[in-house]
């Protein structure tokens, strides 16, 4: 089964409600039409009548079963202000600058998930990575004991033997520019989780480098071996290894030659990269040079489900993230 085609059964076998803040962008509301109709999730979409109106009429589209709320004529507000000012009052926000800020979308649609209306949130399209983070950090927060939020994509290579049928996660590929050894750490222990909670798969985390067990010497490649170490203090149970090169970590020959004593090398389904450059490159590369299907990215961290689309997304990645968004919420 391909792999979108399971996320969506998963999805249909216990339907979660998403809120998709930006209701005036033509590639969302055709996306929530075909996420209804396929009945992978309910929907509750952020727009003022008569925009989201003059869209679905154009484009001959059907929301009759979505929730369409105007955040800034909403009978939510006042409630909303209110618990916004207790989670903010302490940066010194006033009432009056609570209730402007929570008419914004973004904001009022994290609202929705923290007070449980919604289980998840799917934005990007219109808006910048930064300012759809930044209401899940002041509301929702990081999951307990997590510090960082990463972005991991979802490989799926075809005629691929690596990783678990070609399918591998990749992280971090969206956020963190220069991740120190304990956030690395934290990023390998949240791939491993995601990866065994939405594909049920076994995780074998590799940390990559310029380096396979001490064949060069670095300050990277320390660090990523320090970031190792950490994962293992904070999770014992997890399969991981590292530093290894990209080629120790999946192909079994190298890995004999390289690393025969580890466990993970020539077996990983799970890569971390030590930087958001190597990350984003590299996922590019399996994309556009083996033909990849790109999923994602995945965010990862934050205590209930938010996902970030690419500005450039078309209506299939939007369905594919509220997919995946969805199955997220299942397992929270």
């Amino acid at each position: 089964m391909e792999i979108m085609e399971k996320f969506k059964k998963k999805a249909r076998s216990n339907r979660q409600t998403i809120v998709l803040p930006e209701g005036d962008d033509e590639r969302i509301v055709n996306a929530a039409e075909a996420v209804l109709k396929d009945k992978l999730a309910n929907l509750i979409i952020l727009a003022n009548d008569n925009e989201i109106n003059q869209i679905a009429s154009a484009n001959n589209l059907n929301l009759d079963d979505a929730t369409i709320i105007d955040p800034k004529n909403s009978d939510l507000i006042n409630e909303f202000t209110d618990l916004f000012y207790e989670l903010r009052k302490h940066k010194g926000i006033s009432k009056e600058d609570a209730k402007k800020i929570i008419k914004d979308p973004l904001y009022f649609a994290t609202m929705l998930i923290y007070t449980n209306r919604a289980q998840g949130l799917v934005a990007g399209a219109a808006n910048a990575t930064g300012d759809v983070l930044r209401p899940a950090f002041q509301i929702i927060k990081t999951t307990p004991g997590i510090s960082v939020v990463s972005g991991a994509f979802i490989m799926d290579v075809p005629d691929c033997n690596y990783g678990e049928d070609g399918v591998l996660f990749f992280a971090d590929c969206a956020v963190n520019p220069s991740p120190d050894k304990e956030q690395l750490a934290e990023i390998a222990l949240t791939t491993a989780d995601t990866a065994n909670k939405l594909l049920d798969i076994d995780p074998h985390v590799a940390l990559l480098s310029f380096s396979t067990k001490g064949s060069a010497s670095h300050e990277l490649v320390d660090k990523v071996a320090q970031a190792v170490k950490i994962a293992k203090e904070k999770d014992s149970n997890i399969k991981i290894d590292g530093e290894l090169q990209a080629d120790a970590a999946l192909i079994p020959d190298v890995a004999k030659r390289k690393s025969p004593e580890s466990e993970i090398a020539g077996k990983a389904n799970v890569l971390i990269f030590p930087d958001l450059q190597s990350g984003n490159i590299g996922y590019k590369l399996v994309q556009r040079l083996a033909g990849a299907k790109a999923i994602g990215p995945v965010l990862q961290g934050i205590a209930k489900p938010v996902n970030d689309l690419s500005r450039g997304c078309s209506t299939e990645d939007v369905i594919n993230v509220i997919t995946i968004t969805a199955v997220q919420a299942q397992n929270e």
